[in-house]
């Protein structure tokens, strides 16, 4: 790999985790917001809301734990493949997001960039399902 990736690996680490982690928990402050987003022909928006956060505090603690970084990146990928749907509704449907502080009509640009970023998500969350190179290191 890459010196200077490999340098990034794991502050990188620390910033993600802790971001599902926070995440996670808004789903459980601001549950209105989220249940927004869930598209109508999903059942129960509210269980999915927090089910979600759930999910994504539970990989953003397994990330930090280096005996379950792997399985927490490939449940991370799971996750981002999950909450897709949601994205995708929000793009495609113009949703505007009431109770978001500063506004909740993102701009198209924001409602689309959404979901390429869910690629470079997963890819960042595939890169810690990687066995570590140097087990001191990682």
């Amino acid at each position: 790999m890459n010196e200077a990736l490999r340098r990034l690996k794991r502050p990188l680490l620390y910033l993600m985790a802790p971001a599902y982690v926070v995440a996670g928990v808004l789903h459980f402050v601001v549950p209105e917001v989220y249940v927004q987003i869930v598209p109508p022909q999903l059942p129960a928006a509210l269980a999915l809301v927090y089910l979600s956060g759930v999910a994504e505090i539970a990989v953003g603690v397994g990330l930090l734990v280096p005996r379950t970084r792997r399985y927490a990146a490939w449940g991370t990928v799971a996750l981002l493949v999950a909450v897709f749907p949601a994205n995708v509704y929000m793009a495609t449907s113009g949703v505007v997001v009431e109770g978001v502080p500063g506004g909740g009509d993102p701009s198209a640009l924001v409602r689309w960039g959404r979901l390429p970023l869910q690629g470079v998500l997963m890819l960042l969350a595939l890169w810690y399902t990687q066995p570590p190179a140097d087990a001191n290191r990682d």
